[in-house]
């Protein structure tokens, strides 16, 4: 930190410095009524030397005593004279400085003030917003020192919005008026709100008039932000939806079993991506930002397996015997659920992101794409890419297709139906592991994860149309983003009320879904 760092170097810099703190200045920031403590505080701000940060810092460590009115700074049993340098006795008659709320919200406001200087970016986003609100007319050399040297554009962005705030504060009826000008051109959140206090406070009619156009044109700009993060949002929410789907579109759609368990497949998928981060937690800390590439294999194969052991030992004896077998993967799911309880207790637990899916992309000031999003989006879409190519372009979808359209030829023409309904149920558990595993990167990872999605997960196949992987896509996107726009004008309990509904209707005027089965079935 700079400031730190001008705690040592004043010490030894105070011979060499050309302008030194004065033991005026000094008294007067730590002796006298609020008032007059505070104005000499901001006083200092526009020449500060390493002497004066010394000294502000100092104050806000409660380590500034008075001694027969003047000021002194201790730290470390060591009394040093903050004009001087000089080291002094600390005499019985010593006073404490008292530093009311007031005050060191303006000694903060102060220091971070300094830190717009600063060579980290971080340190600088961190002064900006420790000082959003708290600006004033004497703070402004300082901020447009910042803003002509700065060249990380959000800094800027945040930088002209406290420059705009300090102009407000001005009692020059020109300079408001700059800042009404100056805050229409922003598309942060927070500029609505240092917008909305001034026009409540502003008396001048021309400033005020100003200012409310510029709350009008901040307004559309956060509003098209609203309506982009509410589509992102859908888009983010649907991919989701279609990999949780694209596992029941096979297990259903192109099998026809009601699998019940699939969100606990879906869980499983979620648990071995925590016990393979446990894994790389303890025995390779160092690559421990690739764990999620070993987690997808891991999580693929441990729920394919289980959908393996799960078909030949329950669902191919229930094989056109629909409500046994939902009632039987109904009552698989509540087995594995409390067999994960048994193992890794009933609690979440969590699962971390990567530090490269950390953070995100700020488009505008109310809309930002977080990372672990933006990735989910893509791999929803390498998923879908894979499932296609399996099914359309390989020796095993081609046999899938087949016993799905027509079993007993396909049995005829030398298909083991048997070994391909294997295949086609583990795959599709398999896909939802991959689901799983996605999931435990936006949210924590529980017995009753499935739960959540699985309802959704039929909606979406049945909408789409059963069997067809198109149609899922559509139905899960376009569930996701209509979700998501609802929830803006209803709330999200209504939004999913009328999502519902919505189903129930085009099913009714279209009971295939959006795309029908091609070709003739074996009942056909």
């Amino acid at each position: 930190m700079l400031i730190r760092f001008f705690l040592t170097a004043a010490l030894f810099l105070a011979a060499a410095c050309a302008h030194a703190l004065s033991p005026q200045e000094a008294k007067a920031i730590a002796n006298g009524d609020g008032d007059t403590r505070i104005s000499a505080l901001r006083a200092s701000v526009a020449t500060a030397d390493d002497k004066t940060v010394t000294f502000i810092q100092a104050l806000a460590d409660d380590a500034v005593k008075l001694v027969a009115g003047q000021p002194v700074i201790v730290r470390d049993d060591q009394v040093i004279d903050p004009v001087t340098g000089t080291a002094a006795p600390l005499p019985d008659t010593a006073e404490d400085v008292m530093n009311n709320n007031r005050m060191r919200g303006e000694i903060d406001a102060v220091l971070a003030a300094l830190q717009l200087l600063a060579s980290d970016p971080k340190t600088r986003r961190a002064a900006v917003k420790a000082l959003q609100g708290r600006v004033d007319e004497t703070k402004l050399p300082l901020i447009d020192k910042a803003l002509a040297q700065e060249s990380v554009p959000d800094i800027r962005e945040s930088l002209a919005l406290l420059q705009a705030a300090a102009l407000l504060a001005s009692a020059d009826q020109a300079k408001r008026l700059q800042a009404a000008q100056l805050l229409g051109m922003s598309a942060q959140a927070q500029t609505k709100t240092l917008l909305l206090e001034h026009i409540a406070s502003e008396t001048d009619t021309a400033v005020k008039a100003n200012l409310q156009l510029s709350l009008r044109q901040v307004e559309a700009r956060l509003a098209w932000g609203d309506r982009l993060g509410a589509i992102f949002s859908g888009i983010s929410l649907g991919s989701i939806l279609l990999l949780v789907a694209l596992g029941l579109a096979i297990t259903y759609g192109l099998m026809g079993v009601i699998n019940m368990a699939h969100g606990e497949l879906m869980m499983i998928g979620a648990y071995a991506t925590y016990v393979v981060q446990g894994v790389f937690q303890k025995w390779l800390p160092g690559a421990f930002d690739w764990y999620l590439l070993a987690a997808l294999p891991v999580a693929f194969m441990t729920s394919a397996l289980v959908g393996a052991v799960l078909e030949r030992g329950v669902i191919r004896f229930l094989y056109g015997r629909p409500l046994e077998t939902l009632l039987a993967t109904w009552g698989i799911s509540l087995m594995l659920m409390q067999l994960v309880r048994s193992i890794f207790g009933a609690q979440n637990v969590g699962v971390e992101n990567p530090a490269w899916m950390s953070g995100g992309v700020q488009l505008m000031g109310n809309l930002s794409l977080p990372y672990n999003r933006l990735v989910i989006v893509a791999f929803a879409a390498a998923v879908l890419l894979g499932v296609w190519f399996l099914i359309e372009k390989t020796r095993l979808g081609l046999f899938v297709r087949g016993v799905t359209q027509n079993r007993p030829i396909a049995s005829c023409m030398g298909v083991n139906t048997a070994r391909i309904d294997t295949y086609a149920f583990a795959l599709g558990s398999g896909i939802a592991g991959l689901a799983g595993c996605a999931l435990s990167q936006v949210g924590n990872v529980g017995p009753d994860l499935g739960q959540g999605y699985i309802v959704d997960a039929f909606m979406v196949v049945v909408l789409g149309g059963v069997g067809q992987l198109a149609g899922t896509v559509y139905a899960a996107l376009g569930l996701g983003v209509l979700g998501k726009l609802l929830e803006g004008w209803t709330g999200a309990v209504l939004a999913k009320i009328a999502v519902l509904v919505f189903i129930i209707v085009f099913i009714q005027k279209r009971p295939q879904g959006i795309f029908a089965m091609k070709g003739r079935s074996a009942e056909a």
